[in-house]
């Protein structure tokens, strides 16, 4: 039984096939992607780890396969690469907690 996600669908994602299926919108995404990971007020290394962290934060196999390789070839090291998931794990984990207040809002009106 194959795997949900395969790694051959990330080369494929690499190499364009999606883009087969709407050429026009693909190739403005791409236009887009990279000029936004293209040298800037952020080195590629750092964005390389905003990547990576975000990768985790949104669940994406394909994309932390990606940037944990991007990440280790601009020159960041193991610890550097935990240290961004556990940003993205206290991001999302104090998001989660401050949605909280909603429910202590609810708690509050209905007097249980």
């Amino acid at each position: 039984m194959s795997e949900y996600y395969e790694r051959k669908d990330l080369q494929a994602f690499g190499k364009g096939e999606l883009g087969e299926l709407d050429k026009e919108l693909w190739n403005k995404f791409m236009a887009y992607y990279g000029d936004v990971f293209a040298e800037g007020a952020l080195t590629t290394r750092e964005k390389n780890l905003i990547a990576l962290a975000v990768a985790h934060a949104v669940h994406c196999p394909y994309c932390i396969e990606a940037y944990t390789e991007a990440s280790l070839q601009s020159g960041c090291d193991n610890k550097e690469l935990m240290e961004a998931v556990h940003v993205a794990t206290a991001i999302t984990g104090g998001a989660v907690l401050a949605h909280g207040t909603q429910m202590k809002k609810l708690i509050d009106e209905l007097e249980f």
